[in-house]
């Protein structure tokens, strides 16, 4: 569940895990099979407490992020929640806007898609493990070292995680 919702890039709504007691909220919701173990199930309750989407998966298949995103921008609307836009390893860098080079294991990074979510802040994010041209030129920005989370900001480079920098960049 953590992993999971790391990966939406600090959501900041709250999360349920059935975790214990064990299938209680699964059993309530009708996603507990008869084996003892639920399916991947996401229900978006808003604040009034109706169910607003319902999506069961089976356990092995990962839901869209992009999917549950686009969902509760429905179901509040007004309310903007940042998503990343990921480039590809084979596309040109992005330029302009904010620019998120960073891991999906580095916990500053995590840190720094946690800040962006809270917010609001979209923007485009280039995972330097899997794209070479971004690692390189967050090397180049870093004298050398490969070091993350490193952001581009309307052009102006923040190498490292500094959240007083950052946000006063984006208030400008």
């Amino acid at each position: 569940m953590k992993a999971w919702a790391d990966s939406l890039g600090g959501i900041t709504y709250p999360l349920l895990s059935n975790f214990w007691p064990h299938g209680e909220v699964a059993k309530k919701y009708g996603a507990l099979r008869s084996e003892g173990y639920s399916e991947r199930a996401i229900f978006i309750i808003n604040k009034e407490g109706v169910i607003q989407y319902i999506d069961i998966h089976d356990i092995k298949d990962q839901p869209s992020n992009e999917v549950l995103f686009d969902e509760l921008a429905r179901v509040q609307p007004g309310s903007r929640t940042a998503k990343p836009t990921k480039k590809s390893a084979n596309e040109e860098l992005p330029r302009g806007g904010v620019v998120l080079y960073c891991t999906s294991w580095c916990p500053d990074c995590r840190k720094a898609r946690k800040w962006l979510a809270e917010h609001q802040v979209d923007y485009v994010e280039v995972d330097v493990a899997t794209n070479p041209l971004g690692a390189a030129q967050v090397r180049k920005w870093a004298n050398g070292s490969l070091v993350t989370p490193t952001f581009d900001i309307h052009g102006t480079i923040v190498v490292d995680w500094d959240e007083e920098k950052v946000a006063r960049l984006l208030q400008k």
